[in-house]
């Protein structure tokens, strides 16, 4: 039986279209998991199982995370990481993750799904490649299952440590033919191709500093053959480039598009340090960009070209990147990081309000390769957030242009979420979520791992 969902007298519905249309007073009407129809209050159905009223309320999509790291918010803000570059803030972190258990990767997950819940994000991408303890990646589906989160999973990896050259140490990474034989299992047991699919599997090797040329190569190959995407953190910092020139020959960007790292089927986190030439070359082929400004920031790593990336034509979208390079998991506050850090080197227009936000909805979209979320338009699968704009915070904001607020004031936490059709988030608050048992755990689990 057909269940129907009526949101209704919003200030203002946002669909993030192509048009670009803002109803004002306007609804969103949902059957099942899928939009029916947005528009005016008064157009539309009357009726509905569920019936919320948005008055106060600014609507849109939910945002769509790229990029994250969700095991790291058990070490967030660790003393001996706070103030160091990338390689020596892995340095410094890689001996405590290498305790992490299967609990560990559990009860990280789901708190890290609940606050980018919090935050607006109904669809997330993670990349895990660190497995130590007989920790697996079911271990996340299943935690981000109870949250109810859209999720891209990757089974991330490392196979090159320091005995070989890499910077991991030897005792976190793997076997090779291991790493793709549970690629393998793990696409054939989880990964949904079908539309509105709340569960996708994503293969993706670490970096060119942690894995080997050949399994960079083998991975692609099966990923394509499975017709599952691929991604990987590439041109993140000034030492990556000069690790690859050393040891390839070539920098990050020529080391992917010789392994075929790139097309509209891959994703990169970062992309800091890519040349111009490589910028073009990057958008004739639709390459995805996860782009992290927190994080890019946290450790000195730079700016990204994303207004050169997109001109050319690659794909970008945004992510909160690990929850120990943030620290936080806010997608909605990385929209307004994207957009300051955008203009920092001295155009007061090079990324607006709005643009940050299609980044965070389309944009993400687009890198994950989804074509039914991101915004508001019948057939779209009813990813909706709900945000009330007559709270402190928006004060003086919101009355003057409700959208560019959500950018430019503090960043707030939704008060309605909706994800595939279903209630998450009500007044602010989870529906079914008891989340203080899930952070004491989590707090404990932290404790003992640095201990």
């Amino acid at each position: 039986m057909m269940r129907t969902l009526l949101i209704r007298n919003a200030t203002l519905v946002a669909t993030m279209d192509d048009a670009d249309t803002r109803v004002a007073d306007g609804a969103v009407y949902v059957e099942d998991n899928v939009i029916a129809q947005v528009g005016p209050s008064a157009q539309l159905p009357v009726h509905a199982d569920t019936i919320i009223d948005a008055r106060e309320m600014i609507v849109l999509p939910g945002l769509v995370n790229t990029h994250h790291h969700f095991v790291q918010t058990l070490t967030r803000a660790v003393p001996g990481a706070q103030n160091a570059d990338l390689f020596n803030w892995l340095r410094a972190l890689y001996p405590i993750w290498a305790k992490l258990t299967p609990e560990a990767f559990y009860v990280s997950a789901q708190i890290a799904a609940a606050e980018l819940l919090l935050s607006g994000c109904t669809t997330a991408s993670d990349h895990t490649y660190i497995w130590p303890n007989g920790a697996r990646l079911d271990d996340q589906i299943q935690a981000v299952g109870t949250i109810g989160l859209r999720f891209h999973a990757s089974r991330g990896s490392m196979s090159v440590g320091e005995s070989q050259g890499g910077l991991p140490p030897d005792r976190v990474v793997e076997d090779e033919v291991a790493i793709l034989h549970d690629s393998r299992r793990l696409i054939e047991q989880y990964h949904d191709a079908e539309r509105y699919a709340m569960l996708r599997i994503v293969l993706a090797p670490c970096s060119p500093f942690t894995v080997s040329a050949d399994l960079m190569r083998e991975s692609i190959a099966l990923a394509r053959s499975y017709g599952v995407h691929s991604h990987t953190h590439l041109a993140e910092t000034r030492d990556e480039e000069d690790y690859c020139r050393q040891v390839f020959r070539r920098t990050p960007v020529e080391l992917a598009e010789d392994l075929a790292w790139v097309g509209n089927d891959v994703w990169h986190a970062h992309m800091v340090h890519p040349h111009a030439v490589e910028v073009e070359r990057l958008g004739r082929t639709r390459t995805g960009v996860a782009h992290c400004p927190s994080s890019n920031m946290r450790l000195a790593s730079g700016v990204a070209p994303i207004l050169a990336l997109r001109a050319a034509g690659a794909r970008v979208g945004l992510g909160v990147d690990g929850s120990a390079s943030n620290d936080g998991s806010h997608l909605l506050g990385e929209a307004r990081q994207a957009l300051l850090l955008q203009r920092v080197g001295g155009d007061p227009a090079a990324l607006s309000a709005y643009e940050a936000l299609w980044l965070a909805t389309r944009g993400g979209a687009e890198v994950l390769g989804r074509d039914d979320i991101g915004q508001l338009v019948p057939g779209m699968a009813a990813d909706i957030i709900g945000i009330r704009l007559d709270s402190l915070g928006f004060a003086g904001g919101a009355v003057h242009d409700p959208l560019a607020a959500l950018v430019f004031c503090q960043p707030a936490n939704v008060d309605l979420s909706v994800i595939n059709g279903r209630v998450r988030v009500y007044n602010g608050q989870f529906t079914d979520i008891d989340i203080a048992p899930i952070i004491a755990r989590h707090n404990a689990i932290a404790r003992a791992l640095v201990r």
